[in-house]
């Protein structure tokens, strides 16, 4: 059973990744051992971010609200943290969204911090915090093609 030590964070994928899936609201992608289990994922779905929310980078000449891609949700099995499995996941998850950036309107890339450590860990990737909400951080799509740069 996937356990991440965050109690949300496991629930959401025992409990929703699936509806979500089938009612279209999200994407879910996960890492899994030879053996089938799984040792990491995270979801992703479209979204809007209301320009009062938004630093002056992310909604320049923007309309409101500003379409964003939204990475709902990423973990890490406990047994594989420190291995740098996070950042592979949230590499693989930019790649996905400058994939889609091509064929539809996407700004920049949204999450929702769960705890300090995530906020800690988004930052050190690139990400800064929302101007009316420091849980929420963003980054630009102009920042994560210089993010995925060798």
């Amino acid at each position: 059973m996937f356990s991440s030590g965050e109690a949300d964070l496991d629930n959401w994928l025992k409990n929703r990744a699936l509806k979500n899936e089938g009612s279209g609201a999200s994407r879910t992608y996960v890492v899994c051992t030879t053996e089938r289990k799984i040792v990491g994922y995270y979801c992703l779905a479209t979204g809007a971010l209301a320009v009062a929310q938004a630093p002056g980078k992310v909604r320049r000449n923007m309309p409101d609200p500003i379409p964003v891609m939204i990475i709902g949700r990423l973990a890490v099995h406990k047994e594989w943290h420190g291995q740098g499995l996070g950042r592979s996941l949230l590499a693989n998850a930019l790649q996905r969204i400058l994939q889609a950036a091509e064929i539809a309107g996407i700004r920049a890339v949204l999450v929702h911090a769960i705890s300090g450590k995530a906020k800690a860990f988004y930052e050190k990737c690139g990400f800064f915090p929302s101007p009316v909400d420091p849980m929420i951080l963003m980054v630009t799509l102009a920042e994560v093609k210089a993010i995925l740069s060798p």
